[in-house]
């Protein structure tokens, strides 16, 4: 360990208990690091994973955060969790990175910059207010771009560390906008090992079973794009070795009719199925950020309220934290602790136990570098297809070539991602008004410059500095 820092370690009762001593009794010798945990962003889920794991107990979990006030409630109530179940685990806590990082295995990360919530609403209003009209500004269109300019830096800041410090550690990434982020992670690293991951699979997961009434262990299906910009491509009841596109291809348009939700599959997915033939996966306000017909199948208080939603949740998390942090400063805590009993759905510690067991495991959505898996999209590129995992970490499943209707589409967005993602390594201003004029939902560059001036001169305070 590094002289002169400082790490806090509370275990049986809070007396301090040495890594050597760990070392010596427990099974399994792994250091996962979670980045950003103050957010509450890991919430009981991720947790709750990780006390459900059979092959994880015995590792170090070390949260990171720079707000140390927020940390230490989640500190807290996490080692109070761990302590309910025998302390499976050794909890550390610190504010510093390099010493989080140091002998990590596995790092996760879901860091934000600034009141993310404050910040997205801007993202929206902002290129809107100029004449866009984008419905969300989360992870595309111009406001998909001013969120990347703000997170990016901090990210490659990160990884950089990961490379210097603990060098043969694997990433995983779940900051939006995630394939911006990952392409910048692979641009600006030379070796590291790392993944990006999304849940929007859960959508399909829910509604394929109740659809063709199968269980979902025994649909293989798959998906392929960008993240959140995928479609699906192919399906097969594997207790039968049966091909399941046709009798989806007969139920889905009524089905998604009968099952319309303005949150998840609606109009737009409906109307890009018709056009295209292929079924896009992420749900209406996720893909209509991507295409300069969104604003015409989705509604503007859809979209906000969705905004709301997820602000609502996020604060839920918080206050369940602190609600428990507060039982636990009075003796008051849950016997039985806050975590689930069952697993959240999160791939990032099942990732994790399958690197540690080589145990081949698969995963429906990943994001990792294109790399030969989708022939006719840039290879210098974030593609999200199912994979594979084992020792060496996270394997993308070859595709080949899309069909050509859809490859079109995300060639565009492909090429925004590129001049965005250089903008910020290069920290050029036109390279960064390009990428807004280049969007599909920005019509001039005039209208890109005023969204431009506007963001830098309200978020300044967050974004790096154009020149």
């Amino acid at each position: 360990m590094v002289a002169n820092t400082i790490i806090f370690k509370y275990r049986h009762g809070g007396m301090l208990e040495s890594k050597f001593t760990r070392l010596m009794v427990r099974p399994l010798d792994k250091k996962i690091v979670l980045i950003g945990a103050g957010s509450t962003a890991f919430g009981t889920q991720m947790f709750s994973d990780l006390f459900l794991s059979e092959t994880l107990p015995g590792s170090t979990i070390v949260l990171h955060d720079i707000n140390r006030e927020k940390l230490e409630i989640v500190h807290e109530v996490i080692e109070k969790e761990n302590q309910i179940r025998d302390n499976p685990y050794s909890v550390e806590w610190t504010t510093d990175r390099q010493v989080a990082l140091q002998d990590a295995d596995f790092i996760i990360s879901s860091i934000e910059i600034g009141n993310r919530m404050e910040l997205w609403r801007l993202d929206r209003e902002i290129p809107r207010k100029h004449g866009s009209k984008q419905i969300l500004g989360e992870c595309g269109g111009p406001g998909g771009a001013l969120h990347a300019f703000r997170i990016i830096p901090h990210v490659v800041e990160i990884v950089q560390d990961v490379e210097k410090i603990c060098p043969g550690a694997f990433f995983i990434n779940l900051s939006n906008p995630l394939a911006r982020v990952c392409l910048a992670i692979k641009r600006a690293t030379k070796n590291l090992k790392f993944v990006g991951l999304c849940h929007q699979i859960t959508f399909l997961n829910r509604h394929l079973p109740q659809m063709l009434d199968k269980k979902l262990e025994h649909l293989r299906f798959t998906v392929a794009g960008l993240n959140h910009f995928g479609f699906l491509l192919d399906l097969v009841d594997t207790s039968k070795d049966k091909d399941l596109m046709p009798e989806f291809s007969l139920k889905a348009m009524n089905y998604f009719t009968e099952h319309d939700d303005r949150f998840e599959f609606s109009t737009l997915t409906r109307e890009l199925y018709r056009r295209l033939g292929y079924f896009p996966h992420p749900g209406d306000n996720h893909i209509g950020e991507y295409l300069q017909f969104g604003h015409e199948f989705t509604k503007d208080a859809d979209m906000v309220e969705w905004i709301d939603l997820m602000d609502e949740v996020g604060h839920a998390a918080y206050i369940n934290f602190k609600r428990s942090y507060k039982r636990l400063q009075k003796g008051k805590y849950l016997k039985r602790g806050m975590m689930l009993r069952i697993p959240s759905g999160e791939r990032a510690i099942p990732i994790i136990e399958s690197i540690c067991a080589d145990s081949s495991g698969y995963e429906r959505s990943v994001n990792v570098p294109n790399d030969g898996l989708i022939d006719n999209l840039p290879q210098d590129l974030i593609v999200e297809v199912p994979g594979t995992v084992d020792k060496d970490g996270v394997h993308g499943q070859r595709i080949g070539k899309l069909p050509a209707n859809i490859a079109a589409l995300l060639r565009i967005e492909a090429s925004i991602q590129d001049i965005c993602v250089e903008a910020v390594l290069k920290r050029s201003k036109d390279l960064a008004i390009a990428t807004l004029a280049t969007d599909t939902n920005v019509d001039t560059f005039e209208m890109a410059e005023a969204i431009y001036r506007e963001a830098m001169e309200v978020q300044e305070d967050y974004m790096p500095s154009f020149s």
